[in-house]
């Protein structure tokens, strides 16, 4: 048990009031007795020296002499010799009180400054580690931001390349399947033409959109009120799939973008969600404030919850990674289209997710 300052105050008190009992109610004719209680007075005077340094130390051995110098003088004065002896005692009870007292004193001071340097270590390590991580984010932006250059430069010659044979190709697939009726097997060929041909046409506008998200217009945007229309328009997909969409909206400023991309980046989402949860499963969209410290603008966050299957842990860290999806059938461009727009307008998104748990995207955006 560690005592606290007053009861070490009490102890030692008690210690030396104690010895000093002892010395004058034991009879001088038990010199032995008298020796012994002598050296006990080091005791509660080494003590102080440890727990109060310097002060302490003197103030214990000053109290230890003035009770004990009436002893010496009034008990022991019939015996010079003894009596010198016991003065050169009292002598040293300064001395030991002193001495120990000053090095435990520099021993503290040098544990609170090695205290002190290893917080600032400690602080040190800490800022470094901040930011080494926001070097790293820095770079992984950087080399993300040189990849859509590329794929910008990339996706401007293709997309006249591949565009224009799609309209003809899609062109002529219209005109040769009204020479076939429905049922003929010329015709589903010509319909399974038509689906791949509408379905690479929307992979190239991912490809585009991805790749040149433009700046867009930029007003003001009532997250809010587009939640609930997008509730609205995707309430009867999610009916037909036997999951229940919800939204919990609280009272937020309105935030300065682009309408039609934040929508899309929302739908995209959305749609995620109700794909990965099964029937009977629910989405939910939660809108609300993120506080934030300093004089850093107040963010409002959107967090897009779904109680489906999860994603896998080593498929998280690629989960933005253009054309990664764990969809059959899926361009894997959605998220990092989705990324792109809230990242343009100085947000982010982040995913949480474990396995049979259910799925969470946030998205903060500045107000």
């Amino acid at each position: 048990m560690t005592l606290t300052g007053p009861l070490r105050i009490l102890f030692l008190a008690a210690a030396i009031i104690g010895i000093s009992l002892f010395h004058y109610l034991t009879p001088l004719h038990l010199p032995a007795l008298h020796d012994i209680f002598q050296r006990l007075y080091y005791l509660p005077i080494i003590l102080a020296a440890l727990w109060f340094g310097l002060r302490g130390g003197l103030a214990a051995s000053i109290i230890v002499s003035i009770l004990y110098v009436p002893h010496v003088l009034f008990q022991w004065g019939v015996h010079p010799s003894l009596e010198l002896e016991k003065f050169l005692e009292i002598l040293l009870y300064n001395v030991v009180g002193g001495v120990t007292g000053f090095l435990c004193q520099k021993e503290g001071e040098r544990r609170e400054e090695l205290e002190r340097a290893a917080r600032r270590l400690e602080e040190s390590y800490r800022a470094l580690r901040s930011q080494a991580d926001l070097i790293i984010g820095i770079e992984e932006q950087l080399r993300r931001a040189e990849r859509l250059s590329a794929l910008g430069e990339l996706s401007a010659m293709l997309a006249h390349e591949i565009r224009n044979p799609l309209g003809s190709i899609r062109g002529t697939a219209e005109i040769l399947r009204d020479d076939f009726q429905p049922g003929h097997p010329k015709h589903e060929f010509l319909e399974i033409l038509l689906k791949e041909t509408d379905r690479l046409n929307r992979v190239v506008e991912d490809f585009l959109r991805l790749s040149r998200p433009g700046d867009g217009e930029r007003k003001t945007c009532d997250l809010a009120a587009e939640l609930r229309e997008l509730v609205t328009l995707l309430g009867s997909d999610a009916a037909a799939r036997g999951v229940r969409i919800g939204l919990e909206a609280d009272e937020v400023p309105p935030v300065t973008g682009d309408p039609e991309k934040l929508r899309q980046a929302f739908l995209n989402l959305m749609l995620n969600g109700i794909q990965a949860t099964g029937a009977g499963g629910t989405v939910t969209v939660r809108v609300k404030m993120f506080p934030r410290s300093g004089d850093d603008r107040p963010l409002v966050e959107l967090a897009f919850a779904d109680t489906g299957a999860g994603i896998p842990r080593e498929s998280l860290e690629r989960i933005f990674t253009p054309f990664f999806t764990t969809k059959e059938g899926g361009t894997g461009l959605g998220l990092a289209i989705t990324q792109r727009i809230v990242e343009g307008h100085g947000g982010t998104v982040t995913v949480e997710s474990e396995p049979g748990q259910g799925t969470t995207f946030r998205v903060r955006l500045p107000l």
